[in-house]
């Protein structure tokens, strides 16, 4: 098989390289993981198995992530909630309607994210070797720590891309192959054709702020999760908590030691081939068999509504919520949000990224403020709704109801869902502590943006 012939496709200015080999009944997005390229040096080494083998039953669709290989180059790496899109941008360009998204190690989350957000375009989820955060939490204790993360870093940075750092990086994902001189060869070329130091330690940095683990349980398409049972123990408990918190997916340990995907990538194939065919073959396909799907719901209103009221009259009342209603609107419309309801001088609106909804509610606060002289408060909260006629409801609307009513005037308040979410984004927060929210079990980290 040849290597494919590469195009792109835009999202906004951006340019992604992307490919397409096999013309099997069935699409299968890949997205790699790390910042390897999947072509040029892709092409002459043993990860070509990976996408001939994939080729061989499915139409598969390659591209190259922003920032790296040989799609536009960047100062830092996108964040999650662009990349994600992405992939829609990909798709689009190949004329991909529904397919199944392959998430390979830092790759799995644009996957995860991906499923849960757009499941009518999410056919399977197949995982490898990938994790939903980097950071150590109470209920997930193999995570990393940020004294630990920081050493690391500072350990690391002067080797980036000299020959030994690649060897020691080669040892640590693919030990089995670290001693073969010519796939040392190969794996240098291939990493100095992916991507850059600066590039790389964008990523880094992004990868161990990034957290979807609340995205899981709202993942609904059928998922295969993959592991090496020999690579780290670490790997272990990430592939297991992931399964444990997806519903219905299905976990396979294979053997091996081995975390690269082009180790032995038959062994991989052999198991995404199946369960994939198996979909295809019992028509579900494009069956779309949940009405829920992962969104960031927004609330907002006029603090001080009552005593604004009293002090300018009826009249003058209702020419200043026209003139708020239009300016939230024309907001919603600019950050591609959804108005749901409106009541009185408070809106509700649903977004399919947090970081727009953010950055919408904070422009809504301001124009409000600098344009009327009213105050406006905002909540937002990222969860699983259930869609009916195109609205979203559930337990997460009700979520973002009470993070809106803990808001003061002049603050956009969100839930640590939604701040864990837009790692990456420069979106900065201030901690605003544990809140009981009325009718919602738990106590709730708040936190208030401060810099969009």
């Amino acid at each position: 098989m040849e290597a494919p012939d590469v195009r792109y496709a835009q999202n906004g200015d951006v340019s992604l390289a992307y490919g397409v080999v096999g013309d099997g009944p069935f699409d299968v997005v890949f997205v790699s993981g790390w910042v390897i390229t999947n072509f040029g040096p892709a092409w002459e080494g043993t990860s070509r198995q990976l996408y001939e083998g994939l080729a061989s039953f499915a139409r598969v669709i390659l591209f190259d992530k922003r920032g790296t290989g040989l799609s536009d180059r960047s100062t830092d790496i996108a964040d999650l909630e662009t990349r994600m899109d992405d992939i829609r941008a990909v798709m689009d360009a190949a004329g991909s309607k529904r397919a199944a998204i392959l998430g390979f190690s830092e790759g799995g989350s644009m996957a995860m994210l991906f499923a849960a957000t757009y499941p009518e375009r999410t056919a399977a989820t197949v995982l490898y070797g990938t994790f939903p955060t980097m950071r150590r939490a109470d209920d997930y204790p193999w995570g990393t720590t940020y004294e630990d993360f920081q050493e690391h870093v500072r350990t690391q940075d002067p080797r980036l891309f000299t020959p030994g750092w690649m060897d020691d990086y080669l040892r640590g994902l693919a030990p089995s192959a670290a001693d073969d001189e010519a796939t040392r060869r190969w794996w240098r070329t291939w990493v100095q054709a992916s991507s850059s130091p600066g590039a790389l330690r964008h990523l880094r940095t992004w990868n161990y702020d990034l957290d979807v683990r609340h995205v899981l349980p709202a993942i609904r398409v059928p998922t295969l999760v993959l592991h090496r049972v020999d690579e780290e123990d670490v790997v272990l408990d990430e592939a297991r908590y992931i399964a444990d918190h997806i519903p219905g997916a299905e976990l396979v340990e294979l053997p091996g030691i081995d975390h690269g995907w082009w180790v032995n990538s038959p062994q991989i194939v052999a198991e995404i081939e199946p369960f994939l065919r198996g979909i295809w073959d019992r028509g579900e396909w494009d069956l779309v068999e949940s009405e829920q799907v992962l969104a960031t719901v927004l609330f907002t209103d006029v603090a001080g509504s009552t005593v604004k009221l009293a002090e300018v009259g009826d009249r003058r009342w209702r020419e200043l919520l026209e003139q708020h209603h239009a300016l939230v609107r024309r907001q919603l419309a600019r950050f591609s949000g959804k108005e749901v309801d409106t009541a009185g001088d408070g809106f509700f609106a649903s977004f399919d990224g947090p970081a727009r909804a953010i950055r919408c509610a904070c422009a809504i606060r301001d124009g409000v403020r600098d344009q009327l002289g009213l105050d406006v408060r905002a909540g937002l909260h990222a969860g699983e709704c259930e869609v009916v006629d195109g609205k979203v409801s559930g337990i997460a609307v009700h979520i973002g109801a009470r993070v809106a009513g803990a808001a003061e005037a002049g603050e956009v308040l969100v839930s640590s869902t939604v701040r864990d979410l837009v790692a990456g984004t420069g979106i900065a927060f201030d901690e605003r502590g544990e809140h009981e929210l009325k009718g919602v079990p738990g106590t709730w980290k708040l936190f208030a943006v401060s810099q969009v």
